[in-house]
Formats: C-alpha cells, sequence, structure tokens
C-alpha cells in the first residue's frame, strides 16, 4: 500500500475525528476561555444522559436494529420518578398523601417500567418477527400516550412537576472531590460506570459474542446454535433499563419533568452512535467509539452556543456530521464487500 493511500485510509476511517479537532481549534481560535476545564466539565455534564441513552441505543444498532422508543422511554421514567420524589411542603404535589419514600424506591419503580416496555419491544420483534422499526414506532407512541395520560392525572393536570427533594436533585448536579472548578459531577461517575457495565458485556461475556455475531450475520448466529430470540429480548430489555437510568436522571439534573422530557433524544443517541464508529448494517461498534461519538455532539452544541452561532446553524452541522459519517460507515462496508 503506497503512503498516499494509507493516509487517504486514515482520513477516511477517522475524518469524524479531524472535524471534531477542527471545530474545537475554531472555537478556541474565537474564545481562548473554551479551552478550560469548566468548560470541558460543562460538556461533560451535559452529555452524561446522552452518554447512558447512546449506550444502550449502541446495543441495538450492533445487533442490526433500531429502537425508537428511546426518547419517550426517557420521558416517562422522568415524570415517574420526579411525581413520587417532590419535597413534603412544594404546593403543587403529584401525589399530596405519598408520603416520603426512600430514595432509591422510586427510581427503581421508573427503571423497572422502562425496562418492562424494553423486553415488551423485545418479545414482539423476537417472537413476531416485526420489523425493529414498527415494532419500536408503536411502542413509542404507547410509552407517551400512557405518560401522558399519568402526567395529566388530577390534581396535576399536565403541569410542569416541580419541587424535587435534594436528595434526588443532587444526584444530577452533585459534586465529588476537589471543591469548586475541579470538582467531578456524580452524574458523570454513573455515566463511566454504565460505560464500564457496557464494555464488558461486549467484551467479555458470552452474550455480548453473540450480539456481535446476531448483528453480523442472523442466520449464521441462528445455524450456530446461538438462541437469537434470546439476545434481542436481553439487548432490548438492558436498553430500556438504560433509558429508565438516563430519564430518572435528567429529572434529577433539570431539577423538574414534563411529558415531553426525552422527545427526539433516540435520534441524537442513533447519530452518536454512528458518528461513533457503530455501524448502520449490525456487527459492528465499541464503548469508547460511543462515548467519542457523544462527546463530538457535546462539543458541537456546547462549543457552537459557547461562541454565540445561531442554534439553527447549528443542527444544520450536526446534520452534515451525520450525513458525512453514515457515507462514511456505508463506504467501508461496500469496500468489505
Amino acid at each position: 500500500m503506497t503512503s498516499a493511500k494509507r493516509i487517504r485510509q486514515i482520513v477516511s476511517q477517522n475524518a469524524i475525528y479531524f472535524i471534531l479537532l477542527a471545530l474545537i481549534i475554531v472555537i478556541a481560535f474565537i474564545s481562548p476561555d473554551f479551552l478550560s476545564w469548566r468548560c470541558f466539565r460543562d460538556i461533560l455534564l451535559q452529555s452524561s444522559t446522552r452518554a447512558i441513552i447512546a449506550l444502550g441505543m449502541s446495543l441495538v444498532l450492533i445487533t442490526g436494529g433500531v429502537d425508537l422508543s428511546a426518547g419517550r422511554a426517557v420521558g416517562l421514567a422522568a415524570v415517574v420518578s420526579a411525581s413520587m420524589l417532590q419535597t413534603a411542603d412544594y404546593a403543587r404535589r403529584f401525589f399530596p398523601d405519598l408520603p416520603q419514600l426512600p430514595l432509591i424506591v422510586p427510581i427503581l419503580i421508573a427503571i423497572v417500567i422502562t425496562l418492562l416496555f424494553g423486553l415488551l419491544n423485545g418479545i414482539v420483534i423476537s417472537r413476531l418477527s416485526l420489523p425493529p422499526f414498527i415494532a419500536t414506532l408503536g411502542s413509542m407512541v404507547i410509552i407517551y400516550g400512557a405518560n401522558s395520560l399519568y402526567f395529566n392525572l388530577p390534581p396535576n393536570n399536565s403541569q410542569p412537576i416541580g419541587g424535587l427533594r435534594s436528595d434526588f436533585t443532587n444526584l444530577g448536579t452533585g459534586y465529588i472531590g476537589i471543591s469548586g472548578e475541579y470538582s467531578i459531577p456524580y452524574i458523570l461517575i454513573i455515566a463511566l460506570v454504565v460505560a464500564i457495565v457496557v464494555w464488558v458485556i461486549l467484551n467479555k461475556t458470552s452474550i455480548g459474542k453473540s450480539i456481535y455475531a446476531v448483528g453480523g450475520n442472523v442466520n449464521a448466529a441462528r445455524v450456530s446454535g446461538i438462541n437469537v430470540a434470546k439476545v434481542l429480548i436481553f439487548v432490548y430489555a438492558f436498553a430500556g433499563l438504560l433509558y429508565g437510568l438516563a430519564g430518572v436522571l435528567e429529572a434529577a439534573r433539570t431539577g423538574g419533568a414534563t411529558n415531553n422530557y426525552g422527545n427526539m433524544y433516540e435520534l441524537d443517541a442513533i447519530a452518536a452512535c454512528v458518528v461513533g464508529g457503530v455501524s448502520t448494517t449490525g456487527g459492528i461498534g465499541t464503548v469508547p467509539g460511543v462515548l467519542a461519538g457523544v462527546l463530538i455532539f457535546g462539543v458541537i452544541n456546547y462549543g457552537l452556543t459557547f461562541i454565540g452561532v445561531d442554534p439553527y446553524w447549528q443542527l444544520i452541522i450536526k446534520g452534515l456530521i451525520i450525513v458525512v459519517a453514515v457515507a462514511l460507515d456505508i463506504r467501508k462496508y461496500l469496500a468489505k464487500r
């Protein structure tokens, strides 16, 4: 392989990182304050829940599927957890007579609910052979309808849920370590733990190998003795669990919730996965790549806002990056064929 061809290959395989580097350089040139720990920490803070959602989505994409219900599951978990974790003296409590529950109870309830919806997705896709796009599109609508009905219960009547307990909001806004500028957010630590768990599942367990096998060639996986239905049910259920965790943390981070929380988050997660190297054809993807994809969009969102770029231009830039990433992914797939 000639040096020129090798350089083209390196650029082709890592083009998105060169784009990220160029963005950082341009933003830092316009505003040198961007290259500070405070800005970097804020980007990580805002990206933490998105990373958890993207990690769940990556498992689904690696199997060759897609999950359009992710965003609405996030919103459901946010509303359910927030509705049961308001302070006792808040004027508009969702459940006026509900005693102060231990913090873990509403969190587990919210996560279990989204896990069950994910489990239902996996069963419908694996047992009824529905395309993932159709199955999760249906569950997306169902989850949003159920969440809206719950959110509209009296005496709340579709009012934004606020007045959350400090022990709950501390999960999303609290810090550990050195006080002040160099402290580390709790929510970032939780996201890193989730990333480690997903990495272990994909790289150190038999179910992880099966996930890649199903995404690479489902027929070959079935012939080799892999229980494809079991793999799909696990993937969608575990993804649902992660969406629920992200929804809980999003409510804690923002200090409230409405039934519109999580809207379009699934598209951001898919975009981050694709940009991070998860193949749209299945069978390929890594945890570091997914985290890099989330970080890229975090830099775009925060950095362009930092220098005052119009939000509509931000959407155009994000869209162009997604198109470039998918185009490169398809080119690599065709080259392998």
